[in-house]
């Protein structure tokens, strides 16, 4: 579902509509898997839409038809840290910047995770999932030292799957293309983490 400030559907009651954000915004504590929704329904609480409330009920849907869904975390002897990386190259209508997504998980359910707009318009798909990755690669570090600090320090890299082969290749390419020089501060940063073990990528179909 994509989300214009202006669409072409009436105006709806925008103290009605910022109640029900302010609402859904407080249930996030916990029911995080809305928050990126709930965060892009705040967009137009100045001047709501019909499509923005649409948008809402749907969240209200969602949460009707999933209260009996959580995350299920067990006491498994082997902590492997696993992650998922992946982007929406210019999704948003108004300002055609990306969105940065990932999710990390320890044992069999996830500790970390995030889906954030990125500050600055992307030219290409590759540069978009690049800059997903680079957050990714950050948050493996904070994860890595966190576990030491808890005494289950990793010395094997830690897997991040996704779903973009083109990235892959530039990142273990020692051949730093002229195309990609527009992400040359986060293609080195993901290089040094490759070289150090600290990680490891992994093709992940997108179905």
């Amino acid at each position: 579902m994509k989300l214009s400030c202006d669409d072409g559907s009436k105006e709806v009651n925008g103290t009605v509509y910022r109640q029900m954000v302010g609402s859904l915004n407080y249930l996030t504590k916990t029911r995080p898997d809305i928050s990126y929704f709930v965060s892009v329904l705040s967009e137009f609480m100045a001047k709501p839409y019909e499509s923005h409330w649409n948008a809402a009920k749907t969240v209200l849907r969602y949460l009707k038809g999933t209260l009996d869904h959580g995350i299920k975390y067990t006491d498994a002897s082997d902590v492997e840290l696993t992650g998922y990386s992946d982007f929406d190259w210019a999704g948003n209508p108004d300002d055609r910047r990306s969105t940065t997504g990932y999710a990390f998980s320890i044992r069999s359910g996830v500790v970390s995770s995030s889906s954030k707009k990125q500050p600055i318009v992307s030219l290409s798909s590759t540069e978009a999932e690049y800059k997903a990755f680079c957050a990714a690669t950050c948050e493996v570090v904070s994860l890595r030292r966190l576990l030491q600090d808890v005494g289950e320090e990793r010395k094997e890299p830690m897997m991040i799957r996704c779903d973009n082969q083109s990235l892959i290749n530039i990142a273990k390419n020692l051949i730093f293309h002229a195309r990609t020089k527009n992400v040359e501060a986060q293609f080195h940063f993901v290089r040094e983490k490759l070289q150090s073990n600290e990680i490891s990528l992994m093709y992940c179909n997108t179905n």
